[in-house]
């Protein structure tokens, strides 16, 4: 299905209901069998990756078809890898382009049991559910943090708990501090200092639970606001001190004259002035998922970048760097990939621009979410356009309730 998305004028004005934290309540979920919680998790995302995990969670069958969710597929190789029993994971064909085999062979090294149903380090797995028992086990910290969260949630349940010792750079450190703080909130305590976390074995308390609202979500919000001449957006159910390592965001839009205010129960973001800066320079190493966002931004309001702390965007829902390389070209600018990790951009339009740029998404929800706004600047088509499905549902709908026009092309 592809959208057409406009806008006649460059103001917002709006109270948003963002979606639920997908970060959060995927992590929530696991915890939640793991503790053989009794409640129900209030305020539970409505995203594609979260309600696959929920449905494979809450399942009676062995084989799971977990589609295009990476966080699902990390996260219940680990979890079902300790559970008695004989399962298979499987999914999209980009999921099986996904590599999987850092943490399978961490989990075989601690006892389990995984092999691969077709190509060697990637799904489809098969799982042979057992006991397992912890060690030490060395990781590269540069590789993804879900590999590290899978792992983390599943220690306290094995015999002897589990230390990671974490070679080289550590990249999306602070997701793995919400996986460690969502973990203690449900009774568990890790020792994490400097690259070694310690999870001694022992038990999950049940709790009553209620998942905050997405700071991811919220970027494409203030990516907005950036772009708006005025404005103003509610946002209710966000905390500018979050468990989500994406709050400390915030201070990023300032440059571009956006500002946030915390109230009671949320937060109010505002364009204060109409103002950016001459160049911006960025490193993503703690909030990969933003980059997207923040180029499309620097683009459209022309501000050169300089962005660090990629690495791991080449392994997401698609070459990451790649379509952002592809797409931004339609809008005449030619980024560039000064090194692994990098993307850069000199602030110059040597192509020609589509009279209505044409969005490929890549099967990627945060290539639609971030190119959407650039409709402040003329109307773009998005192909695959319900792909934001994956992690906001109701994103076309908000954008309406502040003035976009978004229609079936």
């Amino acid at each position: 299905m592809k959208f057409q998305v406009s806008k006649n004028d460059k103001k917002v004005y709006g109270t948003i209901n963002l979606p639920a934290s997908k970060s959060i309540a995927n992590r929530a979920l696991i915890i939640h069998a793991l503790s053989y919680s009794p409640y129900e998790i209030q305020n539970l995302s409505t995203s594609d990756d979260t309600k696959v995990l929920k449905k494979v969670l809450e399942s009676n069958t062995n084989l799971f078809d977990i589609g295009h969710a990476g966080t699902a597929m990390r996260f219940l190789t680990a979890f079902l890898s300790q559970i008695v029993g004989e399962w298979v994971i499987t999914g999209s064909e980009r999921m099986k382009q996904r590599p999987i085999k850092v943490l399978v062979d961490a989990l075989n090294e601690l006892g389990a049991r995984i092999e691969y149903m077709e190509n060697e380090g990637f799904p489809p797995l098969k799982i042979y559910g057992s006991h397992l028992k912890g060690k030490i086990l060395e990781l590269d910290g540069s590789i993804s943090s879900q590999y590290i969260s899978a792992l983390l949630m599943i220690a306290p349940t094995l015999e002897d708990g589990l230390t990671l010792r974490l070679k080289n750079k550590i990249t999306s450190r602070s997701y793995i501090e919400m996986t460690l703080k969502l973990m203690k909130q449900f009774g568990v305590d890790a020792i994490f200092k400097g690259n070694e976390i310690r999870i001694p074995q022992q038990k999950y308390q049940p709790i009553e639970y209620t998942v905050e609202g997405d700071w991811s979500g919220a970027s494409y919000w203030y990516e907005i606001l950036s772009l708006a001449e005025e404005g103003e957006i509610k946002l209710p159910n966000l905390h500018l001190i979050s468990l989500q390592g994406d709050c400390n965001i915030a201070p990023w839009f300032k440059p571009f004259g956006v500002e946030s205010e915390a109230y009671d129960g949320g937060i109010i973001i505002r364009k204060t002035a109409n103002i950016q800066p001459k160049k911006l320079t960025l490193d993503f190493l703690e909030n990969p998922d933003i980059a997207q966002t923040m180029a499309v931004l620097c683009v459209m309001k022309g501000v050169p970048f300089h962005f660090t702390g990629l690495e791991t965007l080449k392994i997401k829902e698609t070459n990451r760097i790649a379509a952002l390389q592809n797409e931004l070209a339609k809008f005449g600018a030619q980024l560039v990939e000064p090194q692994h990790g990098e993307l850069a951009w000199d602030g110059t339009f040597p192509f020609k621009k589509q009279d209505v740029p044409f969005i490929s998404t890549y099967h990627d929800h945060r290539m639609a979410l971030a190119f959407a706004p650039a409709a402040f600047f003329g109307a773009v088509e998005i192909d695959d356009a319900m792909v934001v499905t994956k992690s906001y549902p109701s994103f076309y709908e908000d954008l309406k309730l502040v003035g976009f026009d978004v229609k079936e092309a």
